[in-house]
């Protein structure tokens, strides 16, 4: 239920505000959100979440993105002139994107959870 893209073109900063959007969403809620955003790496992230669903083997509807983490990859190294004949270096940064989906079995145990704690304080 795991998916990596590796060396993604763009900087981890801007990648993970698409990744931020997409936590803990169901998977189609997810694709929706994917489909409307206009980013740069909203197509990226799209594939990387379809293909986790196609390792998962479960049906989308039963699934949730439990974990995305964006972290930074290769770093291409360019120059540009600068003034007096000086060159200044241009880092180019990649990004390692990791999804991994869960059962939607794990958010009803956090609603069992939180209802013993309301109960508890209602006793007091």
């Amino acid at each position: 239920m795991k998916a990596t893209l590796k060396n993604y073109h763009q900087s981890p900063r801007k990648v993970r505000l698409v990744a931020d959007m997409i936590r803990g969403k169901s998977v189609p809620a997810a694709r929706a959100a994917l489909h409307f955003l206009p980013k740069k790496s909203s197509p990226a992230i799209s594939k990387l979440l379809e293909s986790a669903v196609a390792n998962s083997g479960a049906t989308p509807d039963a699934l949730f993105v439990k974990s995305i983490a964006v972290n930074k990859g290769a770093v291409m190294r360019r120059a540009r002139p600068f003034s007096r004949g000086r060159s200044g270096s241009i880092r180019k940064t990649m990004s390692i994107v990791t999804l991994e989906l869960g059962t939607n079995a794990p958010a009803k145990a956090k609603k069992a959870r939180a209802k013993k704690v309301v109960k508890a304080s209602d006793e007091q």
